[in-house]
């Protein structure tokens, strides 16, 4: 799973699979869920995502998989 920012246009994708996207649904004013040709959740699209998410902090609890930061 990746989280990636994009400040340039404050949006937040989460990539929770390495699978293609084949369609997508917006499940609310900017919010987008992308799915893979066998209908599974592979992303999630935050438009405008400083005003609808707590970007400035991320906390990781209980993962069972190891943690890497890239800075920009």
């Amino acid at each position: 799973m990746k989280l990636n920012y994009y400040p340039e246009t404050d949006s937040l994708y989460i990539d929770l699979s390495e699978n293609p996207s084949e369609t997508s649904r917006e499940i609310s004013e900017g919010v987008v869920l992308d799915y893979d040709a066998n209908g599974n959740l592979v992303g999630i699209d935050i438009d405008n995502a400083s005003t609808k998410a707590e970007i400035h902090r991320l906390t990781v609890s209980k993962l069972p998989a190891s943690v890497e930061t890239i800075a920009s």
